[in-house]
């Protein structure tokens, strides 16, 4: 196989060579390029022959440039050739429940081992072959992120609705045998695979330390557009608290052998069951922090942190009303309220917003839409200025989840909006800057 080179860098090593739009990559050392990791692996070297074919002519070139540097080809995608999408069905998919209508995008399920390594996604091991895992294990690429859910084989099929969803679990001793180091994923639904089920789970990889080096569990999200989909209950307190119990005691058990945590729960349990969230020491290094794992802590002591700096500022007078959704809802009002003790010219008015749109139990900031705010603020704001947390867009930062966009949000309500930052430190900084943007 080759891949089409779609363009070149001016001065790059590739530019040097003669390469071109219309260039075909076809190897370097003998190695086959079929797609990004392949040529950013190895073409990283010093000096190595690459196979292409230009002008109708294979030609083999000898490239010397430095070690890392780009080779400087561009291609149609990032990755060369199109993203894996997802094999499974699983009976807690979050894209499954979403209702119909929304950006074609959102619909999209990826279960791409090489956005793992590239992005840090998620991946279930159900659509990797022997070549990419022999790939993987030969290019070290690690840490990879795995969506584990359950290592019981036959209940992970069950739950994933994929009949190698057993089997490929073989893969983790695998990686684990080659040094790869891995993070892993647990989405916990309930009456499935919590309880025992958590137990057999945590003590198999939790006994696989040191590559295994932090899981983190998170409860299943469900929307109200679960027509015809596996029944699942939400997590109430009382079977939140359950799952506390195993995760801290593990957590615990992990800490005293090996020096580190290992399992992070997610901070909806806290929330759920009443909870207090833990001190930052609790996530040493918050190492499934992009899984919203510490996210609350994190976010608190950066805020009050800065706040705690920021006081020798004298901001001017500010009115402002800000959004979020209704988990973080009082994390973001008791940040507000100190912000407002330390700052009387400042003025915050937070308003929590209850996810009609999904439903369910549905109450992150990031899937808040722009017609719930609509309908939820409309004649309660108090200034003419609104905040929106930037998690609520896409990544552009022009639309939310139902396609509506900044400017139908301030025709709607008759206000200036701003996106403000996800970050405490940052969202402090936004708040008292001379001058909102």
């Amino acid at each position: 196989m080759a891949v089409r080179v779609k363009s070149v860098q001016k001065g790059s090593a590739a530019e040097a060579l003669g390469l071109s739009a219309g260039s075909m990559l076809y190897s370097a050392d003998g190695n086959e390029i079929n797609d990004m990791l392949d040529y950013q692996f190895y073409t990283a070297g010093e000096r190595f022959e690459l196979a292409v074919m230009k002008d109708g002519q294979l030609d083999y070139l000898k490239v010397e440039k430095g070690e890392y540097e780009p080779l400087g080809c561009e291609f149609e995608t990032y990755l060369i050739d199109q993203k894996h999408s997802c094999a499974n069905h699983c009976m807690f998919c979050f894209i499954d429940q979403l209702p119909k209508g929304l950006r074609e995008t959102l619909y999209f399920k990826d279960d791409d081992e090489r956005l793992s390594f590239l992005f840090g996604n998620y991946v279930t091991l159900t659509n990797l072959n022997e070549h990419e895992v022999e790939r993987i294990k030969k290019m070290h690429i690690s840490p990879i992120n795995i969506s584990v859910h359950t290592t019981n084989p036959e209940l992970r099929v069950r739950m994933m609705a994929n009949k190698r969803a057993g089997e490929v679990l073989k893969y983790l001793d695998e990686f684990a045998e080659a040094g790869i180091q891995m993070n892993c994923q647990l989405v916990l639904c309930r009456g499935v695979n919590d309880g025992d089920e958590l137990r057999r789970t945590l003590d198999k990889l939790t006994g696989m330390y040191p590559a295994v080096q932090s899981i983190a569990a998170v409860p299943s999200g469900l929307t109200d557009y679960r027509k015809g989909l596996y029944k699942l209950e939400p997590y109430d307190a009382a079977t939140s608290a359950a799952v506390l119990d195993i995760l801290e005691a593990y957590g615990d058990r992990c800490k005293a052998q090996n020096g580190c945590r290992m399992v992070y729960p997610g901070d909806e349990w806290y929330l759920c069951a009443g909870r207090p969230i833990p001190g930052g020491e609790f996530y040493e290094d918050f190492p499934q922090l992009e899984n919203g794992v510490g996210m609350w802590r994190m976010f608190r002591d950066e805020f009050l942190a800065e706040l705690t700096f920021a006081h020798r500022r004298i901001p001017i007078p500010r009115n402002i009303d800000v959004v979020t959704g209704t988990l973080a809802a009082p994390l973001i009002q008791e940040m507000m309220d100190e912000l407002t003790r330390r700052h009387r010219s400042v003025k915050v008015n937070v308003h929590p917003i209850k996810n009609n749109f999904f439903g369910g139990n549905v109450s992150v900031a990031g899937l808040v839409t722009a017609t719930d705010i609509i309908d939820q603020c409309r004649g309660k704001l108090k200034s003419k200025h609104l905040g929106v947390p930037e998690v609520m867009l896409r990544d552009e930062k022009d639309l939310f989840l139902d396609s509506k966009s900044i400017a139908d949000l301030e025709n709607a309500l008759g206000v200036k909006v701003h996106i403000l930052p996800s970050g405490g430190g940052d969202l402090v900084r936004a708040l008292l800057a001379p001058k909102l943007v």
